[in-house]
């Protein structure tokens, strides 16, 4: 899973097992240690929530996905979720998790797991 945090924007991308692990067990995480700490961000599903959420807590990004969301997103075509919600200081946050698609560029990464790129499909 990779993440990418611009600003008040959180993105999220998930390989095809990593999706499929996801809607299998309804949390997935990541780990990036340091010297003095352990920085992790995952992915929760809820059935309390209808749209995306999020949250800070002990050095951990967590985003909610509703339940319903989730179901088959391993098996269909469905890209990803996005939400964007007013925190209590009035702020906006904006949250993105979808399938990680190959790169059209060529990428010294292993892509061997992401998703066909559909704009490679049109060449």
């Amino acid at each position: 899973m990779k993440i990418r945090i611009r600003g008040n924007s959180v993105r999220l991308r998930l390989t095809k097992t990593e999706v499929e692990n996801f809607c299998e067990t309804g949390e997935f995480s990541e780990t990036t240690r340091f010297n003095t700490q352990i920085f992790t961000y995952k992915i929760v599903s809820r059935e309390d929530i209808n749209c995306l959420k999020a949250d800070f807590v002990d050095n951990t990004i967590i985003i909610f996905i509703p339940k319903e969301q989730i179901l088959n997103w391993d098996q269909d075509e469905r890209v990803g979720f996005k939400n964007e919600f007013t925190l209590n200081d009035g702020t906006l946050l904006n949250l993105l998790v979808e399938k990680d698609f190959v790169c059209l560029d060529e990428r010294d990464e292993d892509e061997s797991d992401n998703y066909p790129n559909p704009l490679l499909a049109k060449k």
